[in-house]
């Protein structure tokens, strides 16, 4: 697994990391739980600062969602305690999560994010796992852009109703153009439920632009 990036639908590796709360071993730590892992390039650094405090600040509502947060960097831990303590000095906000402390750079190389051309940081990555520890999403960022905290329990939310009622989300849901805050319908693969699909909609069960376009509200 060494220095090649997880795949979408592969179990997230087995490591232990040293993290600002002691050590951690991964996917076990939050089995039964969602979890984000996300990197950042450097601690004391203006975009990653942001990025934390963000995350924080909706950290509640990611635990409403049976979700964990945990960040990572290649540096050692006495550095993120400081950024930590000077993030809560400063700027008035108390980081709750967990940070690993990559410091040798195992973890990062484990898990693909450290990009040659962009030198020896770690690059803004995203790992969203899911409570069975399967990696469900994989997003990357370079240095120079901050991530969008909200896109990310948008994410977590989408999964979810996906799971639990076997649909598709569309874009940018709840708030999308076309349908709402509804949800797409599988798309039918046989004549039958091509048919069945355009029935269940007559009868106002569903509704359907066509019946490969069917969408429903859930709640």
């Amino acid at each position: 697994m060494e220095g090649r990036i997880p795949l979408l639908g592969e179990k997230f590796p087995t490591l232990e990391v040293q993290t600002t709360h002691g050590k951690i071993k991964l996917p076990d730590h939050f089995a039964g739980k969602w979890f984000v892992l996300f990197s950042h390039p450097a601690d004391f650094t203006p975009v990653c600062t942001t990025e934390f405090v963000a995350f924080q600040k909706r950290y509640e509502k990611f635990k409403e969602l049976n979700t964990e947060l945990i960040g990572l960097s290649i540096d050692q831990v006495f550095s993120h305690i400081k950024w930590v303590e000077w993030i809560k000095e400063k700027l008035g906000v108390e980081i709750k999560f967990p940070i690993i402390a990559d410091d040798l750079g195992k973890v990062a190389s484990a898990l693909g994010l450290i990009h040659p051309n962009k030198g020896t940081n770690t690059v803004r990555a995203v790992f969203v796992v899911d409570p069975n520890g399967i990696i469900r999403a994989i997003l990357y960022y370079p240095q120079e852009l901050g991530r969008n905290v909200d896109e990310i329990l948008r994410m977590i939310k989408g999964f979810q109703v996906a799971d639990k009622h076997g649909v598709a989300i569309p874009h940018n849901w709840p708030e999308n153009e076309l349908v709402g805050d509804h949800v797409i319908v599988p798309p039918a693969s046989d004549e039958e439920t091509a048919k069945e699909r355009l029935e269940k909609a007559k009868a106002g069960e569903i509704e359907c632009f066509d019946w490969w376009f069917c969408h429903k509200k859930v709640e």
